[in-house]
């Protein structure tokens, strides 16, 4: 299984014969043949199929959608000899099952409302069952999309492991595989991040590796920037360091306020973060050091 797996295993809840299965190894010959063969020992039909081999890293990395009648326990005992003889770290997941998903979040509402407006609109497959704020801004938006909706404040260290402690109890307690920051503007603690590491997602609202920390619009402003954007990335305990999922930019110029840039890249910023959560709810999204392989 991949980074994560202290979630427990994904997509063992419900029978389906539409399945994705992604997974990386050391890049070695005939794991293409290999797992083709497997496919057709457990009776099935790959009816998608991607792969990258890293020059630099020297690991391989594949994702197959795969058609089979045969149960999950079947797949799994006909994966096995290979995931064992090439060492992969695997993971086999029913296609378009949605999600676990906890949402954190503080003020802003633009990134939460993007993800739950597709979310209902069947564009993305992620259940939620929480928003868990350090505000109660959202608290009706929230209640618009039927979502429940949480807020604690953090306003001490005490009252910050309280909230992160609340975290932990609420991924436990709902199985949850994906954690995404939609503008949660706190860091979170090394301990957390090391808890959840391959299962966060976070917005920064600039294009990485520049204008780090917080008022990014502010920066560009002070140094007339052409180009504004959004960056998803993974969370890390460095702040804005993690694997970047993807990012968009948006062309501005000197006759653009501060508060323009804002309103500007408030756009960039949710249509980034909502295009990082569903390549990741597709299993499309594989960590390759400090770097990420999208299958697109």
């Amino acid at each position: 299984m991949p980074a994560g797996t202290e979630f427990g295993e994904a997509g063992d809840r419900g029978p389906g014969n539409h399945w994705t299965l992604t997974f990386a190894c050391p890049d070695l010959p005939g794991i293409v043949h290999a797992v083709s063969g497997a496919v057709v020992h457990a009776r099935g039909n790959i009816t998608e199929s991607q792969q990258f081999s890293s020059a630099d890293t020297g690991r391989f990395f594949m994702r197959l959608q795969v058609e089979s009648p045969v149960t999950r326990e079947e797949f799994e005992r006909a994966l096995q000899p290979i995931t064992e003889h090439y060492g992969m770290t695997w993971r086999l997941d029913v296609v378009g099952r949605p999600l676990r998903t906890l949402v954190l979040a503080s003020t802003a509402a633009h990134c939460v409302n993007d993800l739950l407006f597709r979310q209902r609109a069947g564009q993305l497959a992620v259940d939620v069952p929480l928003i868990l704020s350090n505000h109660g801004a959202l608290r009706d938006l929230a209640e618009f999309y039927g979502v429940p909706f949480e807020s604690r404040a953090v306003v001490s260290p005490e009252s910050k492991r309280a909230f992160e402690e609340r975290v932990v109890e609420v991924v436990e307690q709902h199985d949850i595989e994906l954690v995404v920051l939609a503008r949660y503007m706190q860091i979170l603690s090394p301990e957390l991040c090391a808890r959840l590491a391959g299962r966060a997602i976070n917005i920064h609202h600039s294009f990485l590796p520049g204008f780090k920390g917080a008022n990014p619009y502010k920066q560009a402003h002070a140094r007339g920037v052409k180009l504004i954007g959004a960056t998803a990335h993974f969370v890390t305990s460095d702040l804005d360091e993690g694997p970047i999922i993807e990012q968009n930019v948006v062309r501005v110029d000197h006759s653009h306020s501060p508060a323009q840039l804002v309103a500007i890249g408030q756009d960039e910023e949710s249509r980034t973060l909502t295009q990082a959560v569903k390549w990741f709810a597709e299993d499309r999204v594989l960590l390759d050091g400090a770097r990420t392989i999208i299958f697109k």
